[in-house]
């Protein structure tokens, strides 16, 4: 019998298992697909992979502001796939040789019993079950995904021509990425949000800004829309972007009983589900869709079965990176929610204009933002709009995460001329 088996090789199940490996305990780690999951193959490694060649492609274009003359550019769209697809083979080369110690079996899974998994035509025991499915992109009925003129984020990664035009529907994280990515790469991008903002999960500043910047590259955004309104034919391809839904189908839940809320595992704050035994985390809890905090859950729940001492997972201080040109990071409260909490804040902001840094690399768009508690001036919430922003925000996670305040912040000192002294710079 095993202790645990992970059902997903994703950010989440590969990082418990782990934990599990780590903890001594007899551990299998079961997925039908590639280990990985969404991140590695389908999301944050090969976007942020195109995205890298999107935006140095970018900068040459604009090398004449550095006295670098060139001419002749083009994109050979064949080898920035095949850059991407070696760096996905080099990220899974490395997440197979960690799995040494730890049974992995490649075969789809059903839950028989709290305690019996059935795969592969066999029945394995475990005394506990971790379910980490992920997620999978969500369509439209007037936009069914047809994997050819109407895509998904999964065939918009896998393009091998650059399309003409491109009409994004949803502007979210991955929408925004999508259009930023594709306008660097020439295609004449149009985003469409029904919101009255894009990006509606974020800051209301980060949302106008962007939208400003969108507009200045040429895109064309259309918030508050109406998708009828649009006729597919006038675009090259549709990428429909309006979000994601757990991976649940299939596992046998249903006939267990156990407690779903639309297609989500419901789980308790320690990351268990309603029935003994069988935990949940990433994706597939319809939580935080992001990598990082489907790793930390995985990892808090591994801890949870096996430790006396429990705890709750917590996700107040998870930050946000959307690798838009320019970058945007946001970690802890929002000005717009802090206000609609009641909370008695003060804002904080530094325009990059003002940065050394960002005139020396001619980036000078975006700002910090930090949000404080008016009455303890302890950081709460932080967003940026700009360069490196979703390196800067780690900065800013520690801070909040150790509660200190506008005056420790102030105090230290950070190096000169670089981007992280914008974070002093904007509480001074």
């Amino acid at each position: 019998m095993y202790d645990l088996a992970v059902i997903g090789a994703g950010w989440a199940g590969f990082n418990a298992a782990l934990r599990a490996k780590e903890l001594g305990l007899k551990v299998c780690l079961i997925d039908a697909h590639q280990i990985g999951g969404t991140c590695l193959h389908y999301g944050c490694i090969p976007t942020k992979t195109l995205i890298a060649c999107a935006k140095i492609f970018s900068l040459i274009k604009r090398s004449s502001n550095f006295g670098i003359e060139l001419d002749n550019l083009r994109i050979n769209l064949a080898a920035i796939q095949e850059k991407k697809d070696k760096v996905i083979r080099q990220l899974a080369q490395g997440m197979q040789s960690k799995l040494l110690g730890i049974d992995f079996i490649n075969s789809l899974a059903r839950i028989i019993s709290t305690q019996e998994v059935k795969v592969d035509g066999r029945m394995i025991n475990a005394k506990f079950i971790l379910i980490a499915t992920g997620s999978y992109p969500l369509a439209l009925p007037e936009y069914k995904f047809n994997h050819k003129k109407i895509i998904s984020s999964d065939e918009a990664l896998a393009l091998l021509e650059i399309p003409e035009s491109l009409l994004i529907i949803g502007a979210g994280v991955i929408g925004c990425e999508f259009a930023s990515l594709f306008s660097m790469f020439g295609s004449r991008v149009a985003i469409a949000e029904k919101a009255p903002l894009l990006l509606p999960a974020e800051d209301a500043d980060v949302s106008r800004k962007i939208e400003v910047i969108f507009k200045k590259k040429g895109i064309k955004v259309v918030t508050g829309a109406d998708i009828s309104t649009f006729d597919p034919e006038n675009y090259s391809k549709v990428l429909v972007c309006v979000g994601r839904a757990p991976n649940t189908q299939g596992l046998g839940l249903e006939d267990l009983g156990a407690q779903l809320k639309n297609n989500r595992i419901v789980v308790d704050g320690y990351l268990k589900s309603s029935l003994d035994n069988i935990y949940a985390a990433g994706d597939c809890t319809g939580q935080l869709m992001l990598a990082h905090y489907a790793a930390y859950q995985g990892v808090m729940a591994v801890q949870n079965m096996f430790s006396n001492d429990r705890k709750k997972a917590d996700n107040s201080v998870v930050p946000v990176c959307i690798f838009t040109e320019p970058q945007i990071a946001s970690v802890g409260v929002k000005e717009n929610n802090a206000l609609a909490r009641g909370l008695r804040i003060k804002v904080h902001k530094f325009d990059f204009r003002a940065s050394a840094m960002a005139r020396i690399i001619d980036e000078t768009e975006g700002w910090v933002k930090i949000i404080t508690n008016q009455e303890t001036g302890q950081l709460i919430g932080a967003s940026i709009v700009g360069p490196q922003a979703t390196e800067l925000i780690a900065t800013l996670a520690m801070a909040i995460s150790c509660q200190l305040t506008i005056n420790e912040v102030s105090a230290m000192i950070f190096a000169h001329p670089t981007f992280s002294e914008s974070i002093r710079e904007s509480v001074k």
